[in-house]
């Protein structure tokens, strides 16, 4: 199926995605490994979530900034859900165009979110090592609602002008994407009009948004790490360290598979289009999944609320 160049603009096209590149009966066999992941998504944040709201020792700064990376990977994950359970579970690749650009927004937007909130935890983390006395007073409830906003706020205004640079483009080649959902470089390949405009501005977004968060939280660790050499005890030291290593397993699980992402699509062209589809959607579904067993694991006072939970049902049953 490809679309009419003269008619590139109407809202009747509609673009293939891909599930597994030259196997398309082998889909189904995709179905319940992805369902399994996005009910781990659901169920490992929403246990976050309702483990912060419930106690409330956890209502800190630290515990509200990891309340929105639950919320953003819940959400970044919601905007797939649909196209993967259309192409896995109903065998039904066909999306319409508009909904194409719609979860391209989502998509994009949530991951610039996810990665201004990791720019927070990381100032979040250097206050509270640098300033302990103060934590609480410079980081207020009103404080991280305008930061939150911010990250918000930020996320819509570079991604917004995305869908309407895709939609000016005409779609005279194929229409078959590479992935089982939207992307503005999967979509913007097909165009048969000049595409710069849509890579300049798509570079820049990555450079002053991706590219400046992940200097920044580098920045912010350097700091962090010279604060903790100047303290003297080195069971303090351990201590204060160890209340980073939730935030750092967080920042590598989205940072890694991005890059990977990235490396393959410029320098991979000459590899099966099946490691492109597995590293785009690790990049996309498995921090989602991860993040709430990292938080769980190495933090404390989650991990033993969570038990706390656990115990209380065990003993009613």
């Amino acid at each position: 199926m490809t679309l009419n160049s003269n008619a590139s603009h109407t809202s009747h096209h509609s673009f293939i995605l891909t599930g597994i590149p030259g196997m398309p009966d082998k889909n189904i066999w995709m179905a319940f490994p992805l369902g399994f992941l996005y009910t781990l998504t659901l169920l490992g944040n929403g246990t976050i979530l309702a483990v912060i709201k419930v106690d409330e020792s956890l209502h800190e700064p630290m515990y509200y900034f990891l309340s929105i990376l639950a919320l953003t990977d819940v959400s970044l994950s919601m905007s797939t859900l649909p196209s993967m359970l259309s192409i896995f579970w109903f065998n039904a690749p066909e999306i319409p165009f508009d909904a194409c650009i719609t979860q391209m927004f989502f998509i994009h937007g949530f991951g610039v979110v996810e990665s201004g909130v990791l720019v927070s935890m990381a100032f979040d983390r250097f206050v509270a090592i640098r300033d302990p006395l103060r934590y609480a007073s410079i980081l207020t409830h009103d404080i991280i609602g305008k930061i939150g906003i911010a990250i918000l706020t930020r996320a819509v205004c570079v991604v917004l002008p995305v869908p309407f640079l895709i939609k000016r483009l005409p779609f005279c080649r194929s229409n078959v994407l590479s992935h089982s959902y939207c992307l503005h470089q999967d979509a913007m390949r097909l165009a048969c009009a000049s595409t710069r405009i849509n890579s300049l501005y798509g570079l820049i977004i990555v450079i002053f948004t991706l590219g400046l968060d992940a200097l920044i939280i580098l920045f912010s660790y350097m700091l962090i790490l010279k604060t903790v050499l100047g303290i003297a005890s080195r069971t303090e030291r351990v201590k204060a360290l160890n209340t980073c290593l939730s935030h750092i397993c967080a920042v590598l699980l989205f940072y890694v598979p991005l890059i990977g992402v990235t490396m393959i699509h410029r320098f991979g062209k000459h590899l099966t289009p099946v490691v492109h589809t597995l590293m785009a959607n690790i990049y996309l579904l498995l921090p989602p999944v991860l993040n709430p067993i990292v938080y769980s694991v190495k933090t404390k006072q989650i991990r033993r609320r969570i038990l706390h939970m656990f115990r209380r049902r065990k003993d009613r049953a």
